[in-house]
């Protein structure tokens, strides 16, 4: 029999789920079980808890046909655990590492009926709190004891997921959840008043995720109403003891009157028209429940919250709580504002067009003259930009004021270096499905030549590029836009992303600090606040970001629009970008496209390209691509000396695609290039040579090695070895890389770019009318 059954009911968490079950797999001890109930969720948390199932026979599924809801989904959970004692733990929250000891040693040497352990509130900004149970009730070491021995027990806060309850002894009391918001409610204080052995854990077990997006306690909705129910069956319950809990009710009843206050106090969770009624049921439980005697009314502010519900007075409590929310806006206001006096306006690093024309201007095949306004004789010194530069701002934020173009897209891909990725495939379909709206593209000045030709566009930085950004209707990108950047109602951000993530990313990068430096993970916030739209690839892509960027978007999972062009792609196509690159038709070209180390500035892989050829035999080509990130990657065809023939440099290649059409093998590391080249079912190699450092400093998400889609390697050797002998395209490569594709390719098919285009723009029609639309 396990010690502990960890029931873990499991809905619309896919973004949390794995750490979830990873903190509790991954703990020293080991005579755990998990019941994952899966009520009927439909994101791929089904598809996750499966995958654990599969791999740790601790992990047993319970799966739902209809969704029931939190409390009854735990009493599935209760029914189907083996354990001597049950844990509930919310699927979105997870273990502190290394907790597990202490639990099993209390339980195994105290014996208690309810263990209550700490917690710490998660934020998504990194920071916590802890939960401080050892200010409400000290830990108790060696002694049990019911809850009128120890009354403070009852101000531990009120959920399931801080008690390990004995199995039989739930069983034995007959304690179920019962159905609703709040459902916790019924429980904690039901067990606590029922159990004869409780027992403190000062330890730190629980960390409580405060979610921005998803969770209830930030859920507008009526449903709130559901906690007057939940607080009536503990009155019930302790009106049916008789006089035994008597002394207890002044506490609880203070209680009761404070959950209620933070739920009414909370805009999250009560529209402001539902407020008046909410406040009428708390006068109502206050003057039900008030307990003969009075109870230990609270001090300062709360106390007066309390006399105005005891008084009915709504009026009043509603401008006290405006009062407060007013203040709280002014203090947060002046936090933001006074650091910034002191700070100069941030420069942009362009110079602006200011082309008066508007910005509808085709890309000729070498960058134009300066329009007027641009002949102006460049800032004599840094403040004379920087007056320019808040010019231009001024300008942006009154075009603000004017209505949004209804017939404009705005298109921009890796910080405006050019025309490229996933914004680039989503242009041209757009131009095909739905050509009543304008694409327009945002580059950089010194990149204005690698746009082709008739591509509209503006410059960074120019009065043109404002003026679009401001009135634009669509803003799509592979990245974000500026921080300062407004999001206009109406107007609708896709977020198209540029990889499936090996490497951790977002939020995430906090847990990681020496491949995070420089980032602001508040601005971030800000920044995935303006999504509208999040376009994945596949069912991992969309978890990892939910985790990463948790906001109010939707979700796109439609494949990689920059896949198309792969996955349709036919051998004469292929053929001609060989003979562009001039490739010979019995060659066999590898490409070797590693990633970027922001952790490792610098750093360079140990590779020999003469070694690499000498493997790949008389025929072999070895393409090397850097990333864009890195300082030595250059911006265009580069010259390389000293290296063999069959070596070329093609960083600055303005098409990866046509590299990845190009090659008969890629060679990466943890490059999400895998995932695109794996649309086109060939050979993949991972070299990994820093595995272990890379895995601790910068963190992943995909552990190479074992989920891989083909030969993974860490030794420089081995990678050689690995071509002689034929393992690069051998069975258990082609084993590893088929089941990568299921996983990570099912959905790129060639119409992922159509799918967006249909979802994101009004009045997308099928293929075959667009060329009547546009005439």
């Amino acid at each position: 029999m396990p010690l502990i059954s960890f029931v873990v009911p499991v809905y619309r968490v896919q973004g949390y789920l794995r750490e979830c079950l990873d903190s509790i797999l991954a703990q020293p001890v080991r005579n755990v079980e998990v019941v994952a109930v899966d009520d009927c969720s439909p994101d791929s948390c089904g598809e996750i808890i499966a995958e654990y199932a599969a791999r740790d026979d601790r992990v047993r599924v319970v799966t739902l046909d209809r969704n029931v809801g939190l409390g009854e989904a735990r009493n599935i959970g209760l029914d189907a655990a083996t354990g001597e004692y049950v844990w509930f733990l919310d699927s979105d929250d997870w273990l502190a590492g290394g907790c597990l000891p202490a639990v099993a040693e209390r339980l195994c040497r105290v014996a208690p009926e309810v263990l209550v352990v700490d917690h710490q509130r998660a934020y998504c900004t990194g920071g916590v709190l802890g939960g401080g149970l050892g200010a409400t009730v000290p830990d108790s070491g060696d002694e049990a004891f019911g809850v009128r021995d120890r009354p403070a027990v009852l101000e531990v806060l009120h959920t399931a997921w801080n008690k390990v309850v004995c199995r039989r002894f739930l069983i034995d009391s007959g304690l179920r959840f019962a159905p609703g918001w709040y459902e916790d409610v019924s429980f904690s204080y039901p067990v606590l008043l029922a159990a004869a052995r409780i027992s403190v854990l000062e330890v730190v077990c629980v960390n409580y995720r405060q979610r921005r997006s998803g969770a209830i306690t930030g859920t507008r909705d009526g449903r709130h109403f559901e906690i007057f129910p939940h607080w009536h069956r503990v009155f019930a319950l302790m009106a049916g003891r008789g006089p035994e809990y008597d002394a207890l009710r002044p506490l609880i009843f203070e209680r009761m009157i404070w959950h209620y206050l933070i739920v009414l106090g909370n805009g999250r969770r009560l529209s402001p028209e539902l407020r008046r009624a909410f406040f009428a049921r708390v006068v109502a439980d206050y003057r039900r429940w008030l307990p003969p005697g009075g109870y230990r009314r609270p001090g300062g502010v709360d106390g007066l919250k309390h006399r105005l519900v005891a008084g009915d007075h709504w009026r009043a409590y509603a401008a006290l709580r405006a009062a407060y929310h007013i203040g709280g806006r002014v203090r947060r206001l002046a936090r933001r504002s006074l650091p910034a006096l002191s700070r100069r306006v941030p420069g942009l690093g362009q110079r602006p067009s200011g082309d008066r024309r508007g910005f509808l201007r085709p890309a000729p095949n070498r960058p134009p003259g300066p329009p007027l306004l641009d002949r102006l004789p460049a800032p004599l010194d840094r403040a004379a930009q920087l007056a320019r530069e808040g010019l231009l701002r001024a300008y942006y934020h009154a075009e603000l004021r004017r209505p949004l173009d209804p017939a404009l897209a705005l298109y921009a891909a890796y910080w405006y270096r050019g025309y490229a990725c996933n914004p680039a495939a989503i242009y041209e379909k757009a131009r095909e499905l739905a050509p009543q709206v304008r694409g327009v593209w945002v580059v950089r000045r010194d990149r204005v030549s690698s746009l082709p030709p008739g591509v509209p566009y503006v410059v960074a930085g120019g009065r043109a590029y404002f003026r679009a950004l401001a009135r634009a209707s669509w803003l799509v990108n592979n990245v974000n836009f500026p921080d300062y950047v407004v999001k206009r109602p109406g107007a609708v951000h896709v977020q198209t992303h540029h990889g499936t993530p090996v490497k951790v990313m977002g939020l995430d990068q906090q847990r990681y600090p020496r491949g995070a430096a420089g980032l602001s993970f508040a601005g971030l916030l800000r920044r995935i606040d303006r999504w509208d739209y999040s376009v994945t690839a596949n069912s991992f892509s969309t978890q990892m970001w939910e985790r990463a960027y948790p906001a109010e978007y939707q979700t796109l999972e439609v494949g990689y629009p920059r896949n198309d062009r792969l996955v349709t792609a036919g051998p004469a196509e292929v053929e001609a970008v060989r003979r562009r690159l001039g490739i010979g038709p019995d060659e066999q070209v590898v490409l070797y496209a590693p990633t970027h180390r922001e952790h490792r500035p610098g750093y360079a892989p140990p590779f020999d390209p003469r070694a690499l050829l000498q493997a790949l035999g008389p025929a072999g080509r070895l393409l090397i691509r850097g990333h864009y990130l890195d300082p030595a990657a250059p911006e265009g065809p580069v010259e390389q000396t000293g290296w063999p023939d069959r070596v070329a440099e093609v960083t600055g290649h303005p098409s990866v695609e046509d590299l990845y059409l190009a090659a008969d093998v890629l060679l990466t590391d943890y490059s999400s290039a895998m995932f695109d080249y794996g649309t086109l079912d060939r050979p993949i190699v991972v070299y990994a040579p820093d595995w272990a450092e890379y895995r601790r400093e910068r963190g992943v998400y995909l552990d190479v090695f074992a989920e891989g889609p083909g030969v993974a390697v860490a030794d420089f050797a081995e990678l050689l070895a690995a071509f002689r002998d034929g393992a690069v395209d051998g069975p258990a490569a082609g084993e590893a890389r088929e089941r990568f594709r299921r996983r990570f390719c099912a959905l790129d098919d060639g119409r992922a770019a159509e799918r967006v285009v249909r979802r994101i723009l009004p009045g997308a029609v099928p293929a075959g009318e667009a060329a009547t639309v546009a005439e």
